[in-house]
């Protein structure tokens, strides 16, 4: 997951269904730089329970180019990419921030790493928005990395959702 020059940007190709793997690596033979953010899922199958790596973004993937190099034309013809997301005739640039933010929370294969660790009954303070320095109970934790929290206002409890992001000093229940 190297860029290939300084002029490279970050775009999003869609992939055929079930292709992420043979996409990543098609694109990557061809000298493109790519980061397809995966998280792991388990799943009931027969009696057991398997844990398996899934796309984040199902049916997308990052791939890094100059578009002025004007190579990135390959990536339609790409064996697993269905096209390149973009307006008219241009590739639509994704903002750097936010494949950098999303690699910051990946490892080097580009598996989400967990997070705070919460737990229902956890207090934490929320960090962003117009609720910040609020503090609210966690209540439950949902699989799309989405934190649901009791906070109260104005004497009543109200339950919001939250990103994981959002949040900061998980701490038990009574702690401080």
């Amino acid at each position: 997951m190297t860029d290939r020059d300084s002029g490279a940007r970050w775009f999003l190709a869609q992939h055929k269904p079930n292709s992420h793997r043979v996409a990543k690596r098609n694109l990557e033979r061809q000298g493109f730089s790519t980061f397809l953010p995966v998280q792991e899922e388990t799943r009931r199958t027969r009696g057991r329970f398997v844990t398996h790596l899934r796309p984040l973004f199902p049916g997308y993937i990052f791939v890094a180019f100059d578009p002025a190099g004007g190579n990135w034309r390959a990536i339609n013809s790409t064996v697993g990419i269905t096209r390149l997301i973009g307006a008219g005739n241009a590739p639509r640039i994704v903002p750097g921030e936010l494949v950098d933010q999303l690699k910051a929370r990946c490892d080097a294969e580009g598996k989400l790493l967990e997070s705070q660790a919460l737990a229902p009954g956890d207090r934490v303070t929320l960090a962003t928005g117009p609720f910040a320095d609020y503090v609210a109970t966690v209540e439950s934790l949902a699989p799309d990395r989405r934190v649901w929290l009791l906070l109260d206002l104005m004497g009543q409890q109200t339950r919001v959702a939250m990103d994981v992001a959002e949040l900061r000093g998980a701490r038990p229940e009574g702690a401080g």
